[in-house]
């Protein structure tokens, strides 16, 4: 649990980054709300379990992207990222309600994160083109 939170605050953290640089641009302004409802369900879980859900650490120590162009691009990688994330984290337990929601969360990534951001990084979806990326987990280097 602590992973998955983790890796999804730092995507929020990144989102809000990109939106603090080049304004309420999509797709980040979406895909940092979707992230907003992730963390939510893991820190249910957390709850559930009885456990102390951590505070996010990556607001202010994510990587800043030249143009939405570059952000979008590492937006692709992340998400492909943590596909790979999450299927490590799937292996890696049995109850039905944890498994419930990486499944879900994983598939919010494959299915509509990811396509938008490859969207994004060709050119279409906005104003203008955009491309992106994350450190640690989804970022590689933040």
């Amino acid at each position: 649990l602590d992973e998955a939170l983790d890796d999804e605050y730092q995507a929020w953290a990144t989102y809000d980054q990109v939106i603090s640089d080049f304004g309420e641009v999509a797709p980040f302004r979406h895909i940092r709300e979707a992230e907003a409802r992730h963390i939510a369900a893991l820190r249910t879980l957390f709850a559930r379990y009885g456990l102390a859900a951590p505070e996010n650490p990556w607001p202010g120590q994510v990587p800043r992207f030249g143009s939405l162009t570059e952000a979008c691009a590492a937006g692709v990688a992340a998400e492909v990222a943590n596909t790979a994330l999450y299927d490590r984290l799937l292996a890696a337990t049995e109850r039905p309600d944890i498994l419930g929601v990486f499944r879900r969360l994983q598939a919010a990534s494959q299915e509509r994160h990811l396509r938008a951001f490859e969207r994004c990084a060709q050119g279409f979806g906005g104003s203008g083109g955009y491309r992106w990326g994350r450190g640690g987990g989804r970022w590689g280097g933040a």
